[in-house]
């Protein structure tokens, strides 16, 4: 079975992104985040894929765009769809999906997932893309007190 995992950092305001970019500086956070989804599926919307590396696919994982005007990008597959880019993750034999953005992508996997990994900071912060609001039926099971911010796992019930 498919385990869709969402990860995601937000401030304690759901913001997750400014101007794409982000709007703190925790290299703790991206360092969690890499060594998480290493060797792993990624699928982002356009605007998240254009903002991280400057449009340069993730190394060592399988890198999947969701976009209805992308054709082709090297190192990565577009997708039209999340239900699209699952189903190419599962053709090619991995078992473990990160969505790692944008908003709407965040809000249309949160019917997928079953798991979901947030790097929490405490503070708030000025920005323009926000994390979905999410439901009763995501139950926090562990949190991970680092510097400056939790990883807090969820899973649905």
């Amino acid at each position: 079975m498919t385990e869709i995992i969402i990860i995601a950092a937000l401030a304690k305001n759901r913001v997750i992104g400014k101007d794409q970019s982000l709007p703190w500086n925790l290299p703790e956070d991206l360092k969690y985040f890499k060594e998480t989804t290493i060797g792993n599926a990624v699928i982002m919307g356009r605007r998240t894929f254009e903002s991280i590396g400057g449009g340069k696919a993730l190394p060592e994982r399988l890198n999947i765009i969701l976009s209805r005007s992308l054709h082709e990008i090297d190192g990565s597959y577009v997708s039209r769809s999340l239900e699209e880019a699952v189903q190419l993750c599962e053709d090619k034999g991995y078992n473990k999906i990160f969505i790692i953005g944008g908003s709407s992508v965040y809000a249309e996997a949160l019917g997928r997932a079953t798991k979901m990994i947030l790097s929490e900071i405490p503070e708030e912060y000025d920005g323009n893309v926000f994390f979905p609001e999410f439901g009763e039926e995501w139950k926090e099971v562990s949190r991970d007190k680092r510097e400056g911010f939790d990883i807090v796992t969820y899973h649905k019930e």
